[in-house]
């Protein structure tokens, strides 16, 4: 993995987070860091999703499609998060 690489998925992170942090309406409660961590998450959770689905798309770089795919699983992380801190 190369420098650029490891920019496109910081980038793609921060953006599929954000946004999924406002869709999940935890944007509050969690600064750039953690949309990035949840961005990135996501974009591992989003692939393997989509794959398991037939879909098979994956985040390949600084494009909608990975934006996508990460997004679908950050929103999934957040709401699995969700339900474990309402479990307790």
């Amino acid at each position: 993995m190369d420098i650029l690489n490891l920019i496109a998925w910081v980038v793609v992170g921060a953006i599929s987070g954000w946004l999924a942090s406002i869709v999940m309406k935890t944007n509050a409660t969690q600064g750039l860091l953690m949309d990035i961590v949840v961005g990135i998450a996501g974009g591992f959770i989003g692939g393997f999703v989509l794959n398991q689905i037939g879909v098979g798309t994956a985040v390949t770089g600084l494009n909608l499609a990975s934006v996508l795919v990460a997004f679908i699983g950050a929103v999934i992380l957040l709401g699995i998060l969700r339900l474990v801190r309402r479990g307790r």
